[in-house]
């Protein structure tokens, strides 16, 4: 044991109980293994024989999916269901698929398919490997059928349509829950055989076995369910196509899935699909169920809330790091008073035992106010270039330097691409309209304009154009007129601006220049206040 001891300190290989949400481990029981180790930066070798009953750890590499069905546009439940996998995995060097669920004919279509994989490149959750599309594994579905139908895990059910409604009726009027009676799980061979040759129709059902179903969830802890809740469900219909609870188990063993990461809607299809994962001899994988997105009024966020797709939050400008973040906190808690995160930083903090049972509320003010700090936070020349990938040639025609003193000066009251846009709109072009609401206040009458005429007069004997200057030309002049220095500034905004509110006037007013701000005060001065 002394010799054990040593092995343990040099390597960390401490008996401790893997944190919630860490990676499971594989055991290795070799009889004897001879060990050459390294340890503290020197050449220090340590040889020595395990005993046969001690064990070595090795952690499995997590395997986790996104499977989204294409019947819509990704929404941001899908989104943060598929943010919460890519952390999960890339924080521990693990895959993360895409699996298209797209069995469904009637309502898949492949404009929905396209729309969430470029939502999310978009959002830069790239999958790896090839696409998975469900549609594509039916053999593989029905193999696995063939496979329980021939090893007694499954039966073939002759009931039909009408017999089962019958049953569901007598069971709501007794004002008991109905579960299927298992009738067909025990037919005769000969039976059998005369219904197959009489062409009658058959669902196929697994059956589930005495006893309980019991797992621990890494968001909701232990779960444990009777089977005597859970009736022999259809894992094949009558049209020969396989069921959701069996196509996801199949595909999940094939790609080899050992983290299943998923919403709280799911958590009652566990126990069924664990079951088929043990009908198959297979182990099930670890499960954590994400709470759901909530609007404000405490149910299922809707698209009345704010559920619009993700494409939409890209048209609308905004920035993709920043949506990850806000529907990071959505569930999770990074552990801190902290909530500006990128998806590097997101990815190094991750953990499945921060995420919090409760469902989290779409706070748009909050979602505006993360998204605003990561426009703050971004270089001038990054948000150019993001601009540029909406808008190829937006003000081409312009300095690139006056570009990056425009996107600085404006970028911290903004919370998209799109509303740099417009609110810069007024360095590229003379205002032809002003506030209504900021001239009513700021521009009543004649007065002003006289004010403002005696100040226009005064900005042509200004030798020198840069905002300290311009500041304290303007104070001096207020002092001059025995008025406050907001009896200009108001009025000048609105002239050279159009709006009531904006960056520092003076380092606007350098920026402009001399002849676009005297240009521009000039007509204000003719067109104000209105008549």
């Amino acid at each position: 044991m002394e010799a054990w001891q040593s092995l343990v300190e040099c390597t960390g290989l401490e008996n401790r109980r893997p944190p919630v949400g860490g990676p499971e481990v594989r055991i290795l029981s070799p009889p004897r293994i001879l060990r050459t180790l390294l340890c503290g930066g020197k050449h220090h070798f340590l040889s020595l024989f395990l005993d046969s009953r001690l064990t070595l750890t090795m952690p499995i590499v997590p395997r986790v999916r996104f499977a989204p069905s294409p019947t819509g546009e990704l929404h941001l439940g899908g989104a943060r269901t598929a943010l919460f996998n890519h952390l999960f995995a890339k924080k521990r060097d693990g895959k993360y698929f895409l699996r298209i669920e797209d069995t469904d004919v009637q309502r898949s279509k492949q404009e929905y398919v396209d729309q969430i994989c470029y939502s999310l490149e978009w959002l830069g959750l790239k999958w790896d490997e090839p696409i998975v599309y469900q549609s594509k594994r039916r053999d593989h579905h029905h193999n696995a059928v063939r496979q329980l139908l021939q090893g007694g895990g499954a039966y073939r059910c002759f009931c039909t349509v009408e017999d089962l409604a019958l049953k569901r009726d007598e069971a709501a009027k007794a004002k008991k829950l109905y579960r299927y009676s298992g009738k067909c799980r025990d037919l005769s061979d000969e039976e059998l055989k005369l219904r197959l040759n009489r062409a009658d129709p058959f669902c196929i059902r697994i059956s589930v076995p005495g006893g309980k179903t019991k797992f621990t969830d890494s968001v909701y802890g232990k779960i444990e369910v009777d089977h005597k809740e859970i009736d022999d469900f259809i894992i094949q219909r009558t049209d020969g196509s396989p069921t959701y609870n069996f196509t996801v188990v199949v595909d999940d063993i094939d790609m080899e899935i050992n983290w299943v990461i998923r919403g709280e809607d799911h958590l009652t299809n566990t126990p069924k699909q664990i079951i088929v994962y043990k009908a198959l001899g297979s182990k099930p994988p670890r499960f954590a169920h994400l709470p759901m997105i909530l609007g404000p009024n405490g149910q299922r966020l809707s698209k009345r809330h704010g559920a619009i797709g993700v494409q939409a939050y890209r048209d609308m400008g905004f920035l993709p790091e920043a949506l990850l973040n806000y529907l990071a906190l959505l569930g999770w808690s990074p552990g801190s008073d902290r909530e500006v995160f990128s998806l590097k930083e997101l990815t190094k903090k991750f953990s499945l035992d921060k995420v919090v049972k409760k469902g989290g509320v779409f706070d748009e003010k909050k979602l505006n106010w993360v998204c605003g700090q990561h426009m703050s936070g971004k270089s001038s020349q990054d948000l150019l270039n993001t601009m540029r990938e909406l808008e190829p040639d937006w003000h081409s025609d312009q300095d690139e330097n006056y570009l990056f003193n425009v996107i600085e000066m404006v970028k911290s009251r903004t919370k998209s691409l799109s509303e740099l846009n417009e609110f810069s709109g007024y360095f590229f072009a003379d205002p032809q309209s002003f506030d209504e609401k900021a001239v009513r206040k700021r521009w009543k009458d004649a007065s002003v304009t006289k004010l403002m005429n005696r100040y226009w007069m005064s900005l042509h004997e200004l030798t020198k154009w840069e905002p300290t200057a311009l500041e304290e030309h303007l104070r001096t002049l207020a002092e001059t007129e025995n008025v406050s220095a907001g009896k200009f500034i108001h009025p000048v905004r609105i002239a050279i601006s159009g709006h009531g509110v904006g960056p520092s006037l003076f380092d606007l007013m350098a920026l402009l220049g001399r002849e676009r701000v005297l240009r521009r005060m000039n007509y204000a001065i003719d067109n104000l206040p209105p008549s």
